[in-house]
């Protein structure tokens, strides 16, 4: 099983709530894109962020607590997904009910994981598109996201979350 999919079920668990894979959002075309070693376009990309979006949206709207795994790159896309919470406004990260955890690896670390899911069937991503993902990722400090290396046990890094954002809402 993915290691992302372990500790987001974990961290699920320990904050009562479901977890959700943004991999699941992913139109066919997408998926088959990137089986062909395709990167996708912004213009790709839209459509599945928006369903994120909406999903995120409906449960906050009835109080609910979620958890996803997603690889928001750039703050164009995060800047989606905090749209999902009703009252964000644009740059007050701090206050956004959508909170955001980079798990940081090195290119290495990630490839060796990405290649063994890969091999076991588990991911529609081909190693080739990796360094795409890289040079996409950028994280401004300001946007306040919460960073923790993925090398770490999956219980390490649910407690850590855990204890980062209890701090983050108890400052």
């Amino acid at each position: 099983m993915k290691s992302y999919i372990v500790t987001g079920t974990m961290l699920g668990k320990a904050l009562s709530c479901d977890f959700l894979d943004a991999d699941d959002y992913h139109s066919l075309s997408n998926r088959d894109k990137m089986r062909q070693g395709i990167a996708l376009s912004d213009e790709d990309r839209m459509p599945w962020l928006e369903k994120i979006q909406e999903s995120l949206r409906k449960r906050l709207l009835n109080g609910e607590t979620v958890v996803l795994a997603c690889s928001a790159l750039r703050k164009q896309y995060r800047e989606i997904l905090r749209g999902s919470d009703p009252d964000y406004k644009p740059g007050s990260y701090t206050s956004c009910k959508v909170k955001f955890v980079l798990l940081e690896g090195t290119a290495e670390v990630i490839a060796a994981r990405l290649q063994k899911r890969a091999s076991e069937g588990e991911h529609f991503m081909p190693l080739t598109l990796l360094q795409s993902q890289f040079d996409l990722l950028h994280a401004d400090e300001c946007e306040k996201i919460f960073k923790i290396s993925v090398v770490l046990s999956p219980e390490v890094i649910v407690n850590t979350i855990l204890e980062m954002v209890t701090n983050s809402l108890n400052p």
